[in-house]
């Protein structure tokens, strides 16, 4: 067998697109491996949201470089890939930049790793893909796939028509695209099959997917949860992530109906400042946003919220920065990631007036950040003593002990449990620590508790 690396960069839908490649090549007689330096195939699959996110992987480009010589020198041939957002956005650069990366292949072109694969062999040399759509990258993927434990991610919508002014998805990930229910459904009930309890819906819009159902009319992702709710084994369901212009009415309804809907919502506001909300473009106002977190907590009261902030975006002055820590206030957050601002290529938001000075970034994330750290330890001080349903998903450090997520995708470290793998089974909380819970079994006769 040959070695394959992936080495995964941001966001959860990278996460699955790599274990999708990983599928595609398996039948080409690749394993995974565990690093670059025996592999037979590297590829980078990567991400263009974070700051000097190019000049990251072309670093990392001059290691496996270097690497790729040394191998060679020892008669062993070795592959260089590049996939994901920066090979979309930078495709022709990157084979300009780094001549020992073999394969450039975009987000919606990586089916085709394959044939690529089979060009190289027939000495086309480099090979640089980008160009297909969603829907035939999908209706050529692999049914099965290796599963690696009870929790899972399925893509279900990807690409944006947002346009926020300092994104670039709708550049690398193209217009926004939603699968049919039915090829979504079937891989779902697959994945049951193989012993997974809980998935997790991607999109970079989850919540726009509007997807045709096997009746022929468009599905909301409200009416693909409840579908996907009936199959035999889910015994949870989550979605990420999601914009505040797309939460209908069946969804926000679903959070008090469905059982196996998770009451934890990762829902970006980016900024309270209504000013620098339309610079965005976001199309909303904060207002907006506190009285959709209303309506939905009306229907889950326990309900836990993370969000994304971007602070120093070009513009943005003391009183709004004052207005995104009053919206924190107001809201409460579980858990948030928050970033300061930086210019992306190719985004209206980079050649804005007024960027703001970095000391200033600096200085209001870090109060921010403070804010938003404070709620999230009082949102765990809070699990103390209650307890909740647990998905046990991987054993302990220690021995016997089992690791689980709650349903607010805290970390559970539970003594005893680690043959409960799979198993979603009642757990007191009986500590907080920094990253973590750590509980007990509620019933240990108890075979297992609906979520």
């Amino acid at each position: 067998m040959k070695k394959l690396f992936i080495k995964t960069y941001g966001c959860q839908m990278n996460v699955y697109d790599s274990a999708r490649m990983a599928d595609l090549l398996a039948p080409l007689g690749y394993a995974p491996g565990s690093g670059p330096d025996d592999a037979d195939m590297v590829i980078l699959n990567t991400c263009h949201i974070r700051e000097k996110a190019a000049e990251k992987v072309y670093s990392e480009l001059g290691r496996l470089r270097q690497l790729k010589l040394a191998r060679a020198a020892q008669g062993k041939p070795m592959l260089i890939a590049v996939a994901g957002c920066v090979a979309q956005a930078e495709g022709e650069e990157i084979l300009a930049r780094q001549p020992a990366v073999d394969v450039v292949v975009g987000p919606q072109s990586y089916h085709r790793l394959p044939q690529m694969l089979a060009e190289i062999s027939r000495g086309a040399g480099h090979v640089l893909e980008t160009e297909f759509p969603a829907e035939e990258k999908f209706d050529n993927l692999p049914g099965d796939g290796a599963v690696t434990g009870p929790a899972a991610f399925l893509t279900v919508q990807e690409g944006c028509d947002k346009f926020c002014t300092f994104c670039v998805v709708p550049y690398t990930r193209g217009a926004e695209f939603s699968r049919p229910a039915a090829q979504i459904i079937e891989e779902a009930q697959r994945l049951a099959r193989a012993g997974v309890r809980e998935l997790t819906l991607l999109g970079q819009n989850v919540n726009a997917y509007c997807g045709e159902g096997p009746d022929g009319s468009d599905w909301s992702l409200a009416r693909l949860i409840y579908r996907l709710a009936e199959i035999d084994g889910i015994a949870r369901l989550r979605f990420t992530t999601s914009h505040p212009r797309d939460m209908r009415e069946d969804l926000i309804a679903a959070f008090g109906e469905l059982p196996q809907l998770m009451p934890y919502l990762h829902l970006p506001v980016q900024s309270g400042s209504d000013r620098v909300l339309e610079a965005m473009n976001r199309k909303h106002s904060a207002d907006d946003y506190r009285e959709l977190v209303a309506r939905i907590r009306s229907r889950r009261a326990d309900l836990a919220l993370s969000s994304d902030f971007i602070v120093g975006f070009p513009g943005e002055d003391d009183a709004d920065f004052e207005a995104t820590l009053a919206l924190v206030r107001d809201v409460g957050y579980a858990q948030a990631y928050s970033f300061k601002y930086s210019p992306r290529p190719g985004t209206p938001a980079s050649v804005a007036h007024r960027q703001v000075p970095e000391d200033v970034k600096k200085a209001r994330l870090e109060h921010l950040q403070n804010l938003l750290s404070t709620q999230q330890e009082a949102f765990n001080a809070s699990c103390l003593g209650k307890s909740f349903p647990v998905l046990f998903e991987k054993p302990g450090r220690k021995p016997q002990q089992g690791v689980g997520r709650s349903p607010y995708l805290q970390p559970v470290h539970v003594d005893g449990a680690a043959r409960l793998i799979g198993q979603v089974r009642s757990v007191r909380i009986c500590e907080v620590l920094p990253n973590s819970l750590r509980g007990e079994l509620v019933d240990a006769s108890v075979a297992e508790v609906s979520p």
